[in-house]
């Protein structure tokens, strides 16, 4: 088994397969329990988020005639035969639960209202709820949204659960009243019973024997039990969500044969979620902000159908108003298998970003496997309940004994094909493959995997290398090259991380396996062998762990040509071993130019950290090479001295994107060393520093932020023009960026004219000229700034940061005047250049820059400096991601409090 380089340990213990996952913001959930315990893989140790899973009370969906044919009774009585009759007895059973969280799904990146990720919880007791991060800044607990049971309910009440309307199922009105009036009478002669019983030997029962007190006793007790046990059953679970409930009569009005109770209720107890990508579909005739955005979540259940809901994402992002509740819409409900949905995954293609089409892979407990596709023009719009947006792709498992337990469904975009792994109860393993333009699936192996269950699966590497883990305790690496699948071991060596805890390795099961967005690390969940702890102090607080293992060293292809650069083990690591470092880090850094893909570079950075305490002749070598094919398409084996310049002459010629790794590389990698604020100061001028080594990378990261600043400039003065411009024809759109700041922008133009591109030059005085045409605008835009804390005013001398003129400036000693006091120090927005207020901003963890704007989505999509800005089409609306590092910006918080780290 591979040495783990860290790990965390958990206070409850997992007691389902596939509990935990790693979302793509760098958060990991895991369910352990009564609880959802969420933790940052950079600080396992460190602040965690927590979800309690609360008590369940049942829904209202019927009563069932017990067997005396007198009187309707809900599954709360105690009234064991009748539980008998149509398998009421699981249902009644599984009530007697304690809290315990089942299944969990990470949206993608992008739905919550600060433009992170929301997680679904599906619960033991059938409940499915979305939850967000809390904005408190005294908060761990996360704060539930949404009740998606509840919309469900909702809509399968108003429908009837889809049933017919006939005498069987139902009952008349003078049948309902007659009930009603037999269940007064029944109440008032509990009550009466009830006084006679409690006054004891200080009231006398008159003509009444002992026999006819006994029996009266004994039917009273039941009786008050009964209506004790309705009235709580009436109440809603939540109030806060209670208006998503019918209102009606407490007293239940439909009278349901057993069977109708237990397909009801077998409806609305889910199983199983799974979140979707963020799908992104374009309007007739729209431009970029009518572009649908949202995800879908699918529920499976035990009645064998999956409810897909569509989850909106929000329109605008902030990181104040934490209260906005996420449209949600049942967009269908598809009859997926005969018995219970245990696991789902979904798969994503197309052949852009926009108008993608949408795989679901379905599992159930009677065996079976189905592949579902969806239509995409009924996505767009809101389908009818049971009007299907799916149809059925492919039945690639028939009904058989043996349950499936997990699955993993992964889409290779370079080979055009899917790949579906399926763990079975069995413990065994079956892969099929699908050629995306045929659409045909065939299994291209199976093996026995695992003695007991298998518990987890996790593709990697683009399908070509699988992770399984099971009951058993055992977790397997596997390696699918065209139609064999063949096991690997795992490397035992580690890049020189050790553990931050010292945990025991008396484990009982493995219960979850997750990648990293980089595909570079695995977490495992394990639950401790209590009878092997000490029961003093390890199984007390100690019920189980998350341990975290490197990928890095996996056989997961072709090393390409890396044997040629690798030519000798270093430091007890084989040659070959580090040839596959160098690949898959590779691979890694080559993924995330990708623009749908989120910049979360934090296994890839750790990695490259622990290698370059002890190797760092072999970092150098990865980003040597990495610089040379990325910036001038081709090996260079040539020094990093000689490198540099002809990296720095090409920045106008790279996307973007290649720009925001080249900063986060250079930040925290080649100049770990400083701190990130020393780094800062050195890169506005105030260099003491000679080594020439960080003077290099110094050297790249000032050009490679100075062209990012150039290309957001020029994107905010054509964007101002391009406003300017439809105003005369009438042709407004409102959802396009508005930029701020263009005086402060105007001014850093005119101070480094020197060095910047000369369309600059040429927007900024095109954009002055109309400012001044403009009375009202120039006003407002080329007003001078002032202090916000002492109303002094404040002038333009960097881009960083300023000084107000103090009034008491001048009120110093002689020798304090030689040094000029310049008054509060205030911080620049990075996007507009103004200086920031004093409220809530947005935080770059990498390189700890504030802003109070946002810049435009177009800026991290550019392939270059454009040619001509205002052939550029319209800016899309703002998302938060740093100008210069690209990287997701989050609200500063303290470190006691749980936080992502992209980085």
């Amino acid at each position: 088994m591979a040495s783990r380089f860290q790990e965390a340990s958990l206070v409850t213990s997992p007691s389902y397969p596939n509990a935990v996952v790693w979302s793509s913001e760098n958060l990991i959930a895991v369910a352990a329990g009564h609880l959802v315990i969420i933790l940052n893989p950079a600080l396992p140790g460190g602040p965690r988020g927590l979800i309690s899973i609360p008590n369940a009370e049942p829904y209202q969906i019927g009563l069932v005639r017990s067997q005396d044919n007198t009187k309707c009774v809900s599954l709360s009585e105690d009234v064991f035969a009748d539980l008998l009759i149509g398998g009421l007895l699981p249902s009644s059973v599984k009530r007697e639960r304690h809290p315990c969280a089942r299944s969990l799904s990470w949206s993608d990146i992008g739905m919550s209202p600060n433009h992170g990720c929301l997680l679904a919880v599906c619960t033991a007791e059938g409940r499915v709820k979305l939850y967000r991060p809390p904005y408190s800044d005294f908060c761990a607990e996360w704060i539930e949204i949404v009740d998606i049971t509840d919309l469900l309910y909702e809509n399968l009440s108003s429908m009837n659960f889809g049933e017919s309307n006939n005498p069987s199922t139902s009952l008349s009105k003078d049948q309902v009243e007659q009930h009603d009036h037999e269940e007064d009478e029944r109440i008032s002669t509990l009550k009466a019973c009830k006084r006679r019983r409690t006054r004891g030997d200080k009231i006398k029962m008159h003509e009444k024997s002992d026999t006819d007190q006994a029996s009266c006793s004994k039917q009273d007790s039941r009786t008050v039990q009964n209506v004790l046990e309705i009235e709580a059953y009436e109440q809603p679970s939540n109030a806060k969500y209670c208006h998503y409930l019918p209102k009606g009569p407490k007293k239940f009005s439909q009278e349901i044969n057993p069977e109708t109770y237990v397909a009801r209720e077998a409806l609305l107890s889910s199983l199983s979620v799974a979140w979707s990508s963020l799908l992104r579909f374009s309007s007739e005739g729209s431009s970029c902000e009518n572009m649908l955005r949202f995800s879908l979540l699918a529920i499976g259940s035990k009645s064998g159908s999956v409810s897909i809901w569509k989850v909106h994402a929000p329109e605008c992002y902030h990181i104040e108003r934490g209260t906005v509740t996420p449209n949600v819409e049942l967009t269908a409900i598809i009859q997926a298998h005969s018995s219970w949905v245990s696991t789902m995954s979904w798969g994503i293609f197309g052949c852009d970003s926009s108008n993608p089409q949408v795989v679901l892979a379905t599992g159930s407990c009677d065996g079976s496997v189905n592949i579902w596709m969806s239509n995409k023009e009924d996505l767009q719009k809101s389908a009818e309940v049971y009007k299907s947006s799916f149809f059925l792709l492919k039945q690639v498992v028939t009904v058989n004994l043996v349950p499936v337990s997990t699955l993993s469904f992964v889409v290779n975009k370079h080979s055009n094909t899917m790949h579906l792994a399926i763990g079975k109860g069995s413990g065994s393993l079956e892969v099929w493959k699908s050629d995306i333009s045929t659409r045909k699936f065939e299994q291209v192996a199976s093996a026995n995997a695992h003695d007991q269950v298998v518990t987890g699966l996790a593709w990697s590497y683009d399908g070509r290398c699988l992770y399984s883990c099971s009951q058993d305790n055992y977790v397997r690496n596997w390696i699918l090259s065209e139609n064999t699948i063949s096991e690997v071991p795992i490397p035992a060596n580690t890049t020189g991380l050790s553990s931050t805890t010292d945990l025991p390795d008396d484990f009982l099961s493995c219960l979850g396996v997750a990648l990293s967005p980089g595909n570079l690390a695995v977490a495992l969940v394990r639950s401790f062998n209590a009878e092997l702890l000490n029961p003093m102090y390890q199984a007390r607080s100690q019920k189980a762990a998350v341990e975290f293992i490197w990928n890095g060293a996996q056989q997961s292809g072709e090393s390409e040509d890396s044997s040629e650069t690798i030519t000798e083990a270093i430091l007890g690591f084989s040659k070959n071993e580090l040839a596959y470092w160098e690949f898959n880090l590779l691979w890694s850094l080559k993924e995330f130019k990708d623009l749908n893909k989120p910049l979360v570079l934090w296994d890839m950075i750790a990695a490259m950290l622990a290698f370059k305490q002890s190797m760092p002749e072999f970092v150098e070598l990865v980003i040597t090479k990495w610089l040379s094919v990325s910036y001038l398409g081709f090996h260079a084996d040539i020094p990093m001295e000689d490198l540099v310049p002809k990296i720095y002459k090409s920045f106008s010629d790279v996307p973007s994107r290649l720009l925001h790794i080249l900063n986060v590389i250079s930040r925290r990698v080649m100049l770990s060393d400083l701190k990130t604020e020393e780094i800062n100061r050195k890169l506005q001028g105030q260099r003491t520093n000679s080594e020439e080594e960080i003077d290099l990378w110094l050297k790249l990261l000032e050009g490679s932020e100075r062209e990012l600043r150039e290309r957001l400039v020029g994107l905010s003065f054509s964007a101002y023009l391009t406003a300017e411009s439809s105003l005369g024809t009438g042709s407004t759109s409102t959802g396009n960026w508005r930029p701020a700041g263009l005086s402060q922008l105007q001014q850093w133009v005119e101070i480094d004219h020197n060095i910047v591109h000369s369309q600059l030059e040429t927007l900024s005085a095109e954009v002055k000229s109309s400012l001044t045409r403009s009375t009202s605008s120039s006003e407002t835009a080329l007003e001078e700034e002032k202090c916000p804390y002492c109303e002094a005013p404040v002038y333009f001398h960097s881009p960083e940061e300023a000084f107000c003129e103090s009034p008491h400036q001048n009120k110093k000693n002689s020798k304090d005047r030689e040094r000029r006091d310049q008054g509060h120090k205030l911080e620049r927005c990075c996007v507009s250049m103004q200086v920031c207020p004093p409220a809530p901003l947005w935080f770059c963890k990498c390189c700890n820059r504030l802003t109070s704007e946002l810049a435009p989505e177009t800026l991290f999509a550019l392939p270059s400096f454009p040619n001509d800005l205002k052939s550029l089409p319209e800016t899309a609306p703002s998302k938060p991601f740093c100008l210069f590092c690209g990287i997701l910006l989050q609200r500063k918080q303290p470190e006691f409090l749980l936080s992502a780290s992209p980085v």
